[in-house]
């Protein structure tokens, strides 16, 4: 049987930490600050960890990575 692929956009967007969680960065930052208040441009700095319903569907296109 061959190799399963890894979905391309799905490795460039997120990272597996060694506990098999899935980070991923923020969303809303890309242009448009102006109107976002100060409170979520705040809060949307960084990375954050995905709930695991959302790293159940990123494992589907990851198979290697777990």
């Amino acid at each position: 049987m061959p190799k399963m692929k890894t979905k391309s956009a799905v490795k460039k967007r997120f990272k597996v930490t060694a506990t098999g969680r899935v980070k991923v960065q923020a969303a809303g930052k890309r242009h448009g600050m102006i109107k976002r208040s100060k409170k979520f441009i705040r809060n949307a700095r960084g990375t954050m960890v995905l709930s695991d319903p959302d790293t159940k569907i990123v494992k589907q296109f990851m198979p290697y990575s777990f």
